[in-house]
């Protein structure tokens, strides 16, 4: 058992930025340099000379909620690039925000846009901290390694046996450079002897902290990268255990997440740990191995609505004798379904490999998450 153990953003100026880029636009050497000196004859006006904005009394309007800070690394960080050079070339209204933001799209090419969005990448001086294009999709089961804000609906119904099913609400709450708190709520609705009960599962509370990220970026369209994240937490049994909504005891969590994005925006998630509870007379240890591969395709030549189809291996085992590895497999669909696209929808199937008796089986699982910052 102890060896067990040891394994476990927004842009926006005014108009007449606009003829200002056509007169400064360089189409010299790629990279921050050629960005600065865009950056400085286009954007600087409204955006100011350190992309902290430029005075409300020099600039002549009032910033909109979502103006943006590019020297603040809580900001920035959690943003691709993608949304950034989506909001250059399209105005802020692509992305939902101010309309006080126009297209630079017959202003500048897409080569000096992106010169424009590494410049601005070198304003926040913190590298520790994780990049948005490491923030992946997130599968049905299996958990990123990614430091989040937002919350997730999830709802799985069973296909097979006693009608019923679960849903989680899910709080993650980010702080700090690296960490991320989670609180998860299952809310169980069941029949049982064609009587339906409804009541609160057993409660995680836990903390996530990061501990290794990289990123590269030498393509704003086909970043790759890493990231390793490490969880540890409680189970409370706040659920029924009578009714089958709760273990009865306090468990403990703990799981390593390690995520790889590749260049063909092609990515993989795992997902290893082991759930310990305090009275293993009433529940048994375990471990489980999760693992997702997905494949993002974004419309409008990439800086469009995103679909990731994915597909989950899905493995638990109690640690007791003669106990056998429980292998699921989850195909799935992930669509992103807002303007910011911060907001997803997915839906998928749980099928069992083996040990298929019972109601295992379940489909129709949905989540819903507010994904990036809306700062």
């Amino acid at each position: 058992m102890h060896d067990y153990i040891r394994a476990v953003t927004r842009l926006a100026v005014f108009w007449f930025c606009v003829p200002l880029a056509v007169a400064g636009g360089q189409t010299g050497s790629r990279g921050t340099q050629a960005g600065e000196k865009v950056f400085k004859s286009a954007c600087a006006a409204c955006h100011g000379a350190d992309g902290r904005g430029t005075a409300k009394e020099i600039a002549g309007f009032e910033r909109p909620r979502t103006f943006p800070d590019f020297a603040a690394c809580d900001q920035t960080s959690p943003e691709p690039n993608v949304t950034w050079k989506d909001v250059i070339t399209h105005g802020g209204p692509t992305r939902g925000f101010s309309d006080i933001m126009p297209s630079f799209s017959d202003a500048l090419t897409s080569e000096e846009i992106d010169d424009v969005v590494a410049y601005l990448r070198g304003l926040c001086r913190n590298p520790r901290w994780p990049r948005g294009e490491l923030n992946l999709p997130r599968a049905l089961v299996t958990e990123k390694a990614y430091p989040e804000d937002e919350v997730v609906i999830s709802t799985g119904f069973n296909a097979t046996g006693a009608p019923g099913g679960t849903t989680h609400v899910i709080h993650e709450q980010r702080f700090g450079i690296r960490n991320q708190i989670e609180v998860d709520v299952p809310i169980n609705f069941q029949d049982l002897n064609h009587t339906w009960y409804g009541g609160v599962g057993d409660t995680t509370l836990g903390v996530k902290r990061v501990m290794f990220s990289s990123l590269q970026s030498d393509s704003i369209l086909r970043p790759s990268g890493s990231i390793l994240s490490l969880f540890g937490g409680a189970v409370l049994p706040t659920g029924n255990r009578a009714r089958g909504f709760g273990s009865g005891t306090t468990t403990f969590e703990t799981f390593a997440a390690f995520d790889q994005l590749f260049p063909t925006n092609t990515f993989i998630q795992t997902q290893f740990g082991a759930n310990l509870p305090r009275h293993t007379d009433i529940a048994p240890q375990s471990i489980f191995f999760n693992t997702a591969i997905g494949q993002s395709i974004a419309a409008n030549h990439g800086l469009g609505r995103v679909w990731s189809p994915m597909f989950e291996f899905v493995g638990a085992r109690d640690l007791v004798d003669k106990a056998k590895m429980n292998w699921d497999v989850v195909p799935q669909m992930q669509v992103t379904i807002s303007r910011r696209q911060h907001i997803r929808a997915n839906l998928g199937v749980l099928v069992p490999v083996n040990n298929t008796s019972g109601d295992k089986f379940r489909s129709c699982s949905t989540c819903f998450g507010t994904g990036l910052t809306e700062g």
